[in-house]
């Protein structure tokens, strides 16, 4: 209360125009890779969003991105910020993932490198390029409060750590023949995904 009235809550965001979690995102229920447009997405300005709204699966209208629940600021939408970003839990810790728009949007938009930095300053990153779905040896970069970087593609993983020269290793042989076995089993179970 404010003087004797009550405080007003803040408006509810709305998707609007944005429309990228329907591209980067997986949908299980509709046998979506991540990375692909989704079928029942309506492209082009006079009624951009979802053909089957008011029929979507549970997981979308479930779901709602770091913008939507007011993490960042109104003008980061996801469509602008070129990346979706979600705070995820895993094991005892939280971490924000990012989901680029396309290859190098991180390193491309100063606007999402100053949005990363805040949330790096107190938990793990991980910034995704979901252009390529079922591709095992995608690059995936992770960035952590301590100012280091690692970076795993395939079987090698590259660790950045402020003042000291890149640290490349290979995976031993059963990381790498559990790996095998992991993306084989995913690349069966996405098989008739589109």
């Amino acid at each position: 209360m404010a003087g004797g009235r009550p405080l007003s809550a803040p408006a509810r965001r709305t998707c609007g125009e944005c429309t990228l979690c329907c591209t980067l995102l997986r949908v299980d229920e509709l046998r979506k890779l991540g990375g692909t447009p989704c079928v029942h997405l309506r492209r082009g300005p006079a009624a951009p969003g979802c053909s089957i709204y008011g029929e979507r699966p549970g997981i979308c209208r479930a779901y709602a991105c770091l913008w939507l629940t007011g993490g960042l600021d109104a003008a980061d939408r996801p469509d602008r910020l070129g990346a979706v970003l979600d705070l995820v839990g895993e094991g005892h810790e939280s971490r924000l993932r990012v989901h680029e728009a396309h290859p190098g949007a991180y390193a491309a938009s100063p606007r999402l490198q100053a949005v990363v930095a805040r949330f790096r300053a107190s938990m793990p990153v991980r910034i995704s390029d979901v252009s390529r779905p079922m591709d095992p040896n995608a690059p995936v970069r992770e960035l952590f409060p301590d100012g280091s970087e690692r970076v795993v593609e395939g079987d090698s993983v590259t660790w950045l750590r402020p003042g000291q020269a890149p640290e490349r290793r290979e995976h031993s042989w059963l990381p790498r023949a559990l790996r095998r076995v992991r993306d084989r089993f995913r690349a069966w179970r996405l098989r008739d995904y589109h």
